[in-house]
């Protein structure tokens, strides 16, 4: 996992080359999603952001995570009725949400054939997007309740 200060490469480049000036705040969001790969909802990509950057505002922060999805640098994953959150994992990957303490997490698909080999889809099917949401217990409540 990369550490705060560690951007993938051409991230400034995919940032310029849609169009978009690389600006603090933006730089700032990006580094939050980076810094925990929890799934953050705007708010909380918010609240961490201020830590550091105390004079960003929420409007700025959503902005900010506009951007980035328009951008491809990150995704908008939607569970349920819940708010959206922010992935910065842009590979194949399904998501595990534990009912108990409400984590989101990556899980990964099977490389060869991606989602469509894992569910069988008809080869008359072609799939441009999947989103897989599992739900259940996470070891962390899994082992506080054993």
């Amino acid at each position: 996992m990369p550490d705060r200060k560690t951007k993938p490469v051409g991230y400034e480049e995919t940032i310029s080359h849609s169009g978009h000036r690389l600006t603090p705040q933006r730089r700032e969001v990006y580094n939050v999603l980076l810094g925990e790969r929890d799934h953050p909802t705007a708010t909380e990509v918010f609240i961490r952001a201020k830590r550091r950057m105390p004079g960003i505002s929420l409007a700025t922060v959503y902005n900010c995570l506009e951007t980035l999805v328009e951008c491809g640098l990150a995704k908008q994953v939607n569970v349920e009725r819940e708010a959206t959150r922010y992935c910065p994992n842009l590979s194949e990957h399904g998501h595990f949400v534990c009912e108990n303490c409400g984590a989101v997490s990556d899980i990964p698909v099977v490389k060869e054939g991606g989602i469509a080999r894992l569910l069988k889809v008809p080869s008359r099917f072609a799939v441009k997007h999947s989103e897989i949401t599992l739900r259940g217990t996470c070891p962390d409540c899994r082992n506080s309740n054993n």
